[in-house]
């Protein structure tokens, strides 16, 4: 076995002496693959989270009548989905709204179908203009309106149609960029463009909807429920409005769950919709989750690191996290939001403050 080398051997065969000046023991660092922790240390292991992402405000009736452009020009064929993305200002070109998560707004036009496919990211669809579409998961249809909260469980098949008169436009919100992380990307095209519907729609509701399960029911990573009503959560929200006390941070919160598990109802992405009163104003908060807002009644405006955005019906809003924010409404405002908070709280990363 041989020696260790003295101090003054490894010198002599690191060649000439570099004590006054690292420039060159660096480039040779470069040139093996190498690098100096210290010279990286605080930024790979910060005093508190820096994300990328910046606060943004996107306005629906300016994205209105671009989307309504793209559909006289792109057909549902061409594009498979016709979606506009909301990319971040400060993440240009990665299809991201924050650091981890994606939203894109979803244009169908009356007769088309969006064929079906699968994938292993899970996806979101809030639904905002238009009536008559629908959505089909695992063979069921569920028919959208504004307001409703529809998921697509990873690896399911599901597919989008329309039945409206006029154009109908959603939010998609995708754990895209999480999974492009992990590169556990796989997707797979359905045999047809459609699925044929083997189940009446309102069957996972009635199934799983009602507060009973059967005895050897399995927990599912994902809700069985692919739709939370917008009519039902309104009313389930106006009730604890009139009962309870408000949240002076989150305000009144519902959030829509695995009713197999009590968990979020997508296992990566949290979603809720929060009503507050009319002139309340929220205490700061801030958290790890990167979030993502958007507007449904009323009016409010969203201060993030002393920036105020106006968030109107339609109107989305990238809340990056670790930023500190407070929300005030002119009037009884309800809005919707999604974000990455199970990915922190599962892995033991979640933080909070409230101030």
């Amino acid at each position: 076995m041989n020696s260790p080398l003295t101090s003054g051997e490894a010198a002599t065969l690191g060649g000439p002496s570099t004590k006054n000046d690292p420039t060159q023991y660096y480039d040779d660092l470069a040139g093996q693959n190498l690098a100096p922790l210290w010279e990286v240390l605080s930024n790979l292991v910060p005093a508190e989270p820096k994300p990328r992402a910046q606060a943004h405000l996107w306005s629906f009736i300016e994205m209105l009548p671009r989307l309504l452009q793209a559909g006289d020009l792109i057909s549902a064929e061409q594009a498979e989905r016709r979606v506009l993305m909301l990319e971040n200002p400060s993440l240009g070109g990665q299809a991201r709204i924050t650091d981890t998560l994606y939203a894109g707004l979803q244009l169908i036009l009356p007769g088309e179908i969006a064929p079906a496919h699968r994938h292993t990211q899970s996806a979101l669809r809030f639904a905002m203009y238009g009536q008559g579409a629908y959505t089909a998961v695992e063979g069921e249809r569920v028919e959208m309106s504004p307001g409703d909260f529809i998921i697509t469980p990873a690896w399911n098949w599901h597919d989008h149609g329309s039945e409206a008169d006029g154009p109908v436009i959603w939010l998609d919100g995708l754990d895209v960029p999480l999974v492009s992380f992990l590169n556990a990307g796989f997707r797979e095209q359905y045999e047809d463009k459609a699925q044929a519907p083997h189940r009446t729609e309102g069957e996972a509701m009635l199934r799983y909807g009602s507060g009973l399960l059967r005895p050897d029911d399995e927990k599912t990573t994902s809700s069985p429920l692919f739709k939370y009503s917008y009519e039902r959560t309104r009313e389930a929200l106006s009730l604890i409005a009139k009962r309870e006390a408000i949240d002076p941070h989150r305000t009144y919160e519902l959030r829509y769950i695995n009713p197999t598990t009590g968990d979020g109802a997508l296992p990566t992405i949290d979603a809720s919709m929060r009503l507050i009163p009319k002139g309340y104003c929220t205490q700061p908060y801030r958290s790890t989750e990167g979030a993502v807002f958007v507007g449904v009644e009323g009016k409010i405006s969203v201060t993030i690191d002393g920036k105020k955005f106006r968030l109107e019906p339609q109107d989305v809003l990238a809340v990056p996290g670790w930023s500190t924010h407070h929300i005030e409404a002119d009037f009884e405002s309800l809005f919707f939001s999604y974000s990455d908070a199970p990915v922190y709280k599962k892995l033991g990363l979640w933080r909070e403050q409230r101030m």
